[in-house]
C-alpha cells in the first residue's frame, strides 16, 4: 500500500488558497483546512479536504501546516494569535509559509517554532491563479535545504517542479518574492509613463507595444501583462492595499541597510496616492489607473 504522505494543515482557502488545497488532495494528501470565512467550508469539503473549525484544530492534525494568507498581519493571528495554530502543531512538525510575508514579521514565530521543535519553511508564491489552479506556482524558498528537501514532493503538489527556487537562508524566499514584485510594479509603471508619451505623440499603441517588445527595453510585463491593460483588465486578482504593502515592506528593510532607493521609493508612493485615489479594491495595475486619469486618457 502506497505511504499517503503527511497530513496537510493549510490555513487560507480564498483564491489561491482553495485551488493549491484541491491539487495538495490530488496528490493524495490528505487536508485539513480552515478560513475564518465558515461560508468556505463547503468549497474546502467539495475538493476532498476536511474542515477545522479553527487554526488550532488544523494544525493539531498535521504533520505540515501550510499558511496561504493576504499578509503578515494575518499570519502573526493564524499562527500566534487567539486559537492560533503555533502552541497546536506537535512537535515534529513543519511550518510552510507560502504568503507573500516580511521577514521581520515573520521572524518571531520562525524563532519559537524552532524552539517548539518543529521546522520552518518559506515559499511564498508567484504565478496568481491560473498557476495556483494548474499547480505550476513558482516557489521562492527560504530556509534549511534539508527542510526543503524533505517536503519537496508536497511542494511539487502546487508548484512547478523546475521553479522551486531555493533562494537561501531564512528570510531570503521572502524577500526574493517581494524583490520580484517591486520590479514588476516598477516596470508597470515605467511601461504605462512611456506609453501614455507615446500615445500623445500620435504613436498607435500597438505599433509602439510591439516596437518596445522587439527591443532592449522588452519585459515580460510588455510581451504578455499590457494584454490586460490593453483590454481595460486591472489584474483584480491582488488588493491594491496589499500592492502597497508590500512595496513599503520591501522599501523598509533597504532602508535598515542603509540603501539609495529613490527609484523603488517613487514607485510606492504612486502606489500609495492610486490607493488614496480608488481605495482598497482588488487591481494589481491601478496605479496605472492613476496615470491614466492624471493624463485625462486610458491605454487602450
Amino acid at each position: 500500500m502506497a505511504d499517503p504522505g503527511p497530513v496537510i494543515g493549510f490555513l487560507g482557502t480564498g483564491r489561491m488558497g482553495l485551488p493549491m488545497v484541491a491539487n495538495l488532495v490530488r496528490a493524495g494528501h490528505e487536508v485539513v483546512a480552515h478560513d475564518l470565512r465558515p461560508e468556505l467550508e463547503a468549497t474546502v469539503v467539495a475538493c476532498g479536504a476536511r474542515w477545522a473549525g479553527s487554526a488550532a484544530e488544523s494544525a493539531a492534525a498535521a504533520d505540515v501546516l501550510i499558511t496561504m494568507l493576504p499578509g503578515p498581519p494575518e499570519v502573526v493571528e493564524a499562527m500566534t494569535g487567539a486559537g492560533g495554530a503555533l502552541p497546536a502543531l506537535p512537535a515534529g512538525a513543519t511550518w510552510i509559509d507560502m504568503t507573500s510575508n516580511a521577514a521581520a514579521s515573520a521572524e518571531p514565530i520562525r524563532v519559537q517554532a524552532l524552539a517548539r521543535g518543529i521546522d520552518v519553511l518559506e515559499a511564498p508564491v508567484g504565478g496568481g491563479v491560473p498557476a495556483a489552479e494548474d499547480g505550476s506556482l513558482k516557489l521562492f524558498v527560504g530556509g534549511e535545504a534539508e527542510v526543503l528537501e524533505r517536503h519537496r514532493s508536497v511542494l511539487e503538489a502546487v508548484g512547478d517542479p523546475q521553479r522551486i527556487v531555493h533562494v537561501g537562508g531564512p528570510g531570503a524566499g521572502y524577500t526574493a518574492k517581494l524583490l520580484v514584485n517591486l520590479l514588476w510594479f516598477g516596470q508597470a509603471v515605467a511601461t504605462a509613463e512611456a506609453l501614455l508619451i507615446g500615445q500623445r505623440a500620435g504613436i498607435d499603441l500597438g505599433v509602439l507595444r510591439s516596437a518596445v517588445a522587439d527591443s532592449a527595453a522588452a519585459t515580460d510585463f510588455v510581451r504578455r501583462d499590457l494584454d490586460a491593460l490593453f483590454a481595460g483588465d486591472y489584474l483584480t486578482s491582488f488588493g491594491l492595499d496589499r500592492c502597497c504593502e508590500e512595496l513599503a515592506n520591501v522599501t523598509a528593510q533597504a532602508r535598515e541597510y542603509g540603501l539609495p532607493v529613490e527609484l523603488s521609493e517613487l514607485v510606492t508612493r504612486i502606489h500609495q496616492r492610486a490607493l488614496a485615489r480608488f481605495g482598497p479594491v482588488d487591481g494589481e495595475l491601478l496605479a496605472v489607473a492613476l496615470l491614466e486619469h492624471e493624463a485625462g486618457t486610458e491605454l487602450r
